[in-house]
């Protein structure tokens, strides 16, 4: 066991070790950090302070899936149940709040792909996980994928894009059946509709989050499996040029606490992570991971935390007409802060 934790520790450090992603019956035991280091953190300028755009009216809520259309609109989705899932837009001209799909098939991760259209993740409400793009003016849905080679895929999660319009999305589901291959995943969608498996479990454990650099050269993924010794950390992976992954390594670990849940990325390849929690829920997760956006560079070291007001956060992005705001969905509430580097270039309707 000694020449595994060395192992782990060499990824912590930055350092590959035989050139492929170390997988979670590997990593379960050695991701035991402890809490990160708070105060060592310099006081900065990498975000602001956040404050309260709205507030969702519904009396259960469960915010997620922040996405910014580039022309002043939010989308997120409310998630209360799947049964009564929406997807919501606010106006960040007119301060309004609206529904814009209801019923939503229990929609989570958002993301507007080139050519303005909403990319959705369905968790589905039986076994009818899909991934979906939406035209934003016609409502007109297109189903991208919901199964893999014949079998459902679970839960899609969250979704990425490359420059190459390849979308990269998470799956994940509370009962995975191997022998029906409905396993948490992470699956590609290339510009032909052509659907690929790239990390599956047992090499991996909960996906959730994922995002991709400016370059395309690295994947992010959030790991976040809240039973014991399972893996709560943020994995890296070298994106080659086919779309296959590589040297995958740890870049930074939550464990014992809460770990991320989505987060995004900025022209510099530091990530935004949201992650923490206020109270203790049904999981083995502790409080030693503080509830807020956590500022992480490409070397794996924290540079800042900005706190959050409320359980339980679960997602960022970048928006605003110099993709310097951050937007947060935590709780009932949306939040926004100002960042000193603007976010990955994204599509913006009439630029």
């Amino acid at each position: 066991m000694a020449e595994i934790t060395r192992r782990e520790l060499l990824q912590r450090a930055g350092v590959l070790v035989g050139g492929a992603a170390v997988g979670s019956a590997i990593l379960g035991s050695t991701l035991q950090a402890g809490p990160l280091a708070y105060d060592q953190l310099a006081q900065s300028d990498w975000l602001s302070p956040l404050e309260v755009m709205t507030r969702v009216p519904t009396e259960k809520f469960f915010t997620e899936g922040p996405a910014a259309d580039g022309s002043g609109k939010l989308y997120f989705t409310n998630l209360p149940t799947p049964a009564t899932a929406q997807i919501l837009r606010w106006d960040t001209q007119s301060k309004k709040l609206e529904v814009f799909r209801e019923p939503t098939n229990a929609a989570n991760g958002l993301l507007f792909d080139p050519q303005g259209r909403l990319l959705t993740c369905e968790g589905g409400l039986n076994e009818d996980g899909r991934v979906t793009r939406t035209d934003v003016s016609t409502g007109k849905i297109t189903v991208l994928a919901d199964a893999y080679m014949g079998h459902p895929l679970g839960a899609p999660n969250d979704l990425t894009l490359d420059s190459r319009g390849r979308i990269f999305f998470t799956s994940r589901l509370a009962n995975t059946d191997l022998a029906r291959g409905n396993v948490n995943a992470v699956y590609r969608i290339d510009p032909d509709g052509t659907l690929t498996r790239v990390l599956a479990a047992p090499e991996i454990d909960m996906p959730n989050g994922i995002v991709t650099t400016a370059d395309d050269k690295t994947l992010y993924l959030v790991e976040s499996d809240g039973r014991e010794n399972r893996s709560r950390c943020i994995r890296a992976y070298d994106l080659k040029e086919d779309g296959t992954l590589a040297n995958g390594r740890v870049l930074i670990t939550f464990y014992p606490g809460r770990s991320g849940d989505g987060m995004c990325v900025d022209a510099s390849g530091n990530l935004y992570i949201a992650a923490g929690l206020h109270n203790l829920r049904a999981t083995k997760e502790t409080l030693d991971t503080k509830p807020g956006i956590h500022v992480v560079s490409p070397q794996g070291k924290l540079l800042a935390y900005v706190p959050t007001p409320e359980d339980t956060i679960t997602n960022c992005t970048f928006g605003g007409d110099d993709l310097r705001t951050l937007y947060v969905t935590s709780g009932p509430w949306l939040l926004s802060g100002r960042t000193r580097i603007p976010g990955k270039p994204a599509y913006r309707i009439g630029k």
